[in-house]
């Protein structure tokens, strides 16, 4: 296979990397084998404790949290496949690895985790540190008829790296990135730089520091998730307007196939036919490896600017964020949240919608972007609250009052999904896009299709939440929250039905199955009916052709069934 290697492995990167000792390395912590993050982190336990106090009245319960099992005590399966000699010093098959890399991040995962139910590990993770481990792995696989599932934060929502195969395989190895998470080269002339696919966000940024830059994407999972995972899902950001996902960053892209190395020119723009980049943008590892990429970066930002306008039902709010998404401010944050949301992330406690906005810049002061902003707020009947508008210049943040209580929770809330559903709390979220004209249909159908799931399933009193994560010109990316009380031993049952009447309402009201949750398995069967026929075909011929084997992440996308895993009651 003609690869060109990526360079040295990093310190550490042979035995003593593998493991355990790869995920201590990956945060300030142990990371949890079964959830989010790092043990330890989250909100607080008071936080915690209010939070349990509050849905335990509302459900009529006493929410306790279970403890997870550890890892060690786990009865996992025996390895199938015998890890041959020159993979032996990257691969580890010890059962905390194991486990950790059998689910992803969702309610679906979690619940799992804590009932001990990991019955499809993989079989080994290997670590490669550099391209020519990553052309061994997928060689070895592809003569063997092992599965490979590329692997970078494992932060996915939608089953996209679990080790759910089917009998085709003898075995299957998850691909841990981790090891591959330098920045190569930082051109300062072009704002541009060439990272490795496994590098996780606080990584990528710890490295561009220096040079005043930065890559100025923030997903939630900012802190869990690598450079090669979002392009691989075309991830959204933080930021709600103009450049949300990864793919407005992309220059070029290098990607390993078990047919070979197929790499784009690095360019600003190109008309030169279909783009190789989209290609390999939202593949999900079904076509190969992304092993590095030309990403493009920003200065720091040096002005910022924000507020939060209340206004009293939900529709002024949508009308006011149409507004501001078709003024062309292109603000970095308009979000939009209903009164349940502002409610439970602490924003507003009265029963008003809120819309959080913020603007940042590098080059000005922001005062008339963020004035005309709220004015647009203003004629939709929007409140400004006592706190004003707040502006700081340097690398302070702009957040206060209702901003910053949404921040904080945003960015808590993956931990504290994780205390919910450890306490019998359906908690799982759901997103889409659709026009604005299709909107209000759309919102109504949800809410609609999701409560008379909370009743066909006993799963009431329940909560259904909406915010805006991102608006456009031509429509808004709807994220919705349930938490519902579960039903011990019913959990996965209870899920899946309201997630399939979640998906169905949609995808018939001319959504997106997903905006930047990604397909996974656990969306195949809706993102099928929305592509095109003929497009599936292609997508299965370029499968065809770069991993003729069909080793590489097989049940997502195209190919075998989309999960052949079934959920029981």
């Amino acid at each position: 296979m003609p690869v060109i290697s990526s360079g040295d492995a990093q310190p550490g990167s042979a035995a003593s990397g593998r493991g355990e000792g790869l995920e201590h390395s990956r945060g300030a912590g142990r990371r949890k084998w079964w959830g989010w993050g790092v043990e330890g982190g989250g909100p607080s336990e008071d936080q915690a404790r209010s939070a349990l106090e509050s849905l335990g009245m509302l459900f009529g319960r006493k929410l306790v949290p279970r403890v997870p099992p550890s890892a060690d005590h786990l009865d996992l399966p025996a390895p199938k496949v015998v890890i041959p000699e020159k993979l032996g010093v990257i691969a580890a098959q010890d059962s905390f690895t194991r486990a950790s890399h059998a689910f992803g991040k969702s309610y679906r995962d979690v619940i799992r985790s804590l009932h001990g139910r990991v019955d499809h590990p993989p079989d080994a993770v290997c670590y490669p540190a550099g391209e020519k481990d990553v052309a061994t792995i997928l060689e070895w696989c592809s003569d063997t008829s092992v599965a490979v599932i590329p692997y970078g934060g494992g932060s996915s929502v939608v089953g996209g790296v679990e080790p759910v195969v089917g009998d085709r395989y003898l075995g299957v190895v998850t691909m841990d990135m981790g090891l591959m998470g330098r920045v190569l080269d930082v051109d300062q002339t072009s704002r541009a730089a060439s990272i490795e696919a496994g590098a996780l966000g606080p990584a990528i940024e710890d490295q561009l520091r220096p040079y005043g830059l930065t890559i100025r994407h923030f997903p939630q999972s900012f802190e869990f998730s690598s450079l090669g995972g979002w392009i691989a899902t075309r991830a959204g950001g933080h930021f709600a307007t103009l450049y949300t996902h990864i793919d407005d960053l992309v220059e070029s892209i290098r990607l390993v196939a078990p047919a070979g190395v197929m790499e784009s020119r690095r360019l600003p723009g190109s008309g030169a036919g279909p783009s190789p980049d989209r290609l390999a943008l939202g593949s999900e590892g079904a076509l190969g490896v992304i092993t590095r990429a030309w990403v493009r970066l920003q200065a720091r930002p040096r002005w910022r600017s924000g507020a939060a306008v209340r206004f009293r039902s939900f529709e002024e709010g949508v009308a006011a964020a149409k507004a501001v998404a078709q003024s062309g401010l292109f603000p970095a944050n308009c979000r939009l949240l209903d009164p349940g949301e502002a409610l439970a992330s602490g924003a507003d406690s009265t029963g008003m919608s809120v819309l959080v906005l913020a603007f940042e810049s590098a080059d000005h002061p922001l005062s008339p972007w963020i004035e005309r902003a709220v004015e647009c707020c203003k004629d939709h009947g929007g409140i400004l609250g006592d706190e004003g508008i707040q502006s700081t210049t340097g690398e302070s943040r702009a957040d206060g009052g209702a901003a910053l209580q949404w921040r904080k929770s945003f960015l808590n809330g993956p931990y504290l999904r994780d205390i919910l559903a450890c306490s019998g709390v359906l908690c799982e979220t759901f997103e889409t896009a659709v026009t604005w004209d299709r909107f209000g249909a759309l919102n109504d159908a949800v809410q609609r299709a999701v409560r008379g799931a909370f009743e066909e399933t006993g799963a009431t009193p329940g909560i259904l939440n909406c915010r805006f994560t991102h608006v456009y010109p031509d429509g808004p990316a709807p994220y919705y929250t349930v938490l519902a009380p579960a039903r011990e031993g019913s959990e996965l049952a209870q899920w899946s039905v309201i997630k399939e009447a979640a998906s169905e309402a949609v995808l018939a009201s001319g959504g997106t199955i997903t905006h930047h949750h990604a397909v996974g398995r656990d969306h195949r069967k809706w993102y099928e009916e929305q592509r095109p026929a003929a497009f599936g075909s292609v997508l299965s011929a370029a499968k065809a052709m770069m991993d003729p084997a069909w080793v590489c992440n097989p049940g997502v996308l195209v190919g075998g069934s989309a999960s052949e895993e079934e959920v029981e009651e």
